[in-house]
């Protein structure tokens, strides 16, 4: 790594952590994210107490019930998904709307090095933040769920839970950062966000045709869905499923797709 380049992610981290709403929209969607499921983990085990009672109804309760599914409720990571987007929006647009982008171009003419810059900060904080967040949610509420059924990281399905939730939030920060150098306005690029990120795939949810169904399998949202999956417990059959190898590939693919964008706008574009 050249010196240059050392200065470069010197100068981004101190961007983003200067920034006010990096500590607020980062922690409060953290702290939403762990709270939300352990309210969940907490409702499960006060509703699971209830139905101790004869052999029929523990076999049966704990045939139903996924206690993973506790740490990754799919409201709560969606939010965080949005929250991440918007960081890493503003990490653009930021700069844009306060014209600090053309003293930043005009001090680094390489446009490209700067956005992998930005691109390498964002990354790095949020994985470590997404990391937080996932081995949080799941060591409360399996904590919670212990006398129903909970989970340690030993378990089948359980790491790679884990694993595949602290990917999300750097995954859609970097799409965040995509769409923020397209779009150049930060309501809008938290708009198309929220489009991208949890609208295409509702659209995209169908079975009748299978390129309809594999389409929104491509996406985000339904590759961790896959992989927060619990494999010891029971799904309804469908067709044309995500595999786990294409839902590590999606999350591989999107981050680089959405860096390869940002990298081309930028360069191209005037300020």
């Amino acid at each position: 790594m050249s010196a240059r380049f050392r200065d470069l992610l010197a100068a981004e981290w101190i961007k983003l952590w200067s920034l006010r709403s990096t500590y607020w929209v980062l922690g409060g969607g953290a702290l939403a994210v762990v709270g939300v499921n352990a309210n969940s983990a907490w409702s499960n085990a006060r509703r699971l107490d209830g139905a101790r009672p004869g052999p029929v109804a523990e076999a049966d309760r704990f045939f139903r019930f996924d206690p993973l599914h506790s740490a990754f409720v799919e409201p709560a990571w969606q939010l965080f998904m949005v929250l991440a987007a918007t960081v890493g929006a503003l990490c653009v647009v930021g700069e844009y709307g306060s014209g600090l982008i053309r003293t930043t171009f005009t001090a680094v003419p390489d446009r490209r090095a700067v956005i992998a810059a930005k691109a390498a900060v964002l990354a790095t904080v949020l994985f470590a933040l997404g990391a937080a967040v996932a081995g949080a949610s799941f060591g409360v509420t399996q904590a919670l769920l212990r006398d129903d059924g909970g989970l340690s990281l030993g378990d089948a399905g359980a790491l790679r839970a884990v694993v595949g939730s602290a990917l999300l939030a750097p995954v859609c920060a970097l799409v965040g950062l995509a769409l923020g150098a397209v779009v150049r306005h930060a309501a809008g690029a938290v708009a198309s966000a929220v489009g991208v990120l949890l609208l295409l795939p509702a659209l995209f949810g169908g079975e009748t045709y299978r390129w309809v169904k594999e389409t929104g399998n491509a996406m985000p949202l339904a590759a961790w869905g896959r992989l927060v999956e619990n494999p010891a417990v029971p799904v309804a059959p469908e067709r044309y499923p995500v595999t786990l190898a294409e839902a590590w590939t999606v999350l591989a693919a999107w981050p680089l797709v959405a860096v390869v964008v940002a990298l081309t706008v930028v360069r191209r574009g005037d300020l």
